[in-house]
């Protein structure tokens, strides 16, 4: 991808992702986080103001050097110290136990290899850490998972990378976390978009 359409496909995650049916989500899964917390895709920034009394510092990891510009902009909103990072979440520049929560927020979608990047969120949680998550995935309905499987290629190509057919809870738990607690359910109607995974998982 060019530099250009890099830029554009910033942008235009940016716009997108403010939709305001995920400010829900954003508020119970980001206020949930506490202590030094690794969120992974900090994207543009627009969890920021959500994190809580509860955050000591966020550290914002994000291969994009687009949307961690955007971020930088945005910062100041969150009420804790930021720091941010250009890297990949398969290798996590952290070192090991170092992270009290980890949050992901329709981040698992687009991660090529999704579960070396799980293996590497569990290796920087400390004993007993949590990691957090809304995704959105595979969904129950065999129609609804036929079209998902249909249409993940091409809209991989077209949104940088997000498969609409990843089966987020087996994921995490096949990456070594015992999931506390998960919520499923679409966001609205039967759509191969918004089937989401919501909560929150410790390493084994």
């Amino acid at each position: 991808m060019c530099v250009h359409q890099s830029r554009v496909h910033a942008w235009v995650l940016d716009r997108t992702m403010r939709y305001a049916r995920l400010l829900p989500y954003r508020r119970r899964v980001v206020g949930a986080a506490s202590g030094r917390i690794l969120e992974v895709g900090i994207g543009s920034g627009l969890n920021l103001p959500f994190y809580g009394a509860a955050a000591r510092r966020v550290i914002g990891l994000e291969p994009s050097p687009h949307l961690l510009a955007m971020t930088r902009e945005r910062r100041q909103q969150a009420a804790a110290p930021v720091d941010l990072l250009e890297g990949s979440a398969e290798a996590i520049p952290l070192d090991a136990a170092s992270i009290d929560t980890v949050v992901t927020s329709w981040t698992l979608c687009s991660i090529p290899d999704v579960s070396r990047a799980l293996g590497e969120m569990r290796r920087v949680l400390r004993p007993g850490g949590r990691l957090l998550f809304v995704e959105h995935g595979r969904a129950p309905d065999p129609g609804v998972r036929w079209w998902q499987d249909r249409l993940t290629p091409a809209w991989a190509w077209l949104s940088g990378g997000c498969h609409l057919n990843r089966a987020m809870a087996d994921l995490i738990v096949g990456a070594g976390f015992r999931v506390e607690r998960v919520d499923t359910g679409y966001m609205f109607g039967r759509n191969p978009m918004t089937f989401m995974y919501e909560g929150s998982a410790t390493p084994v």
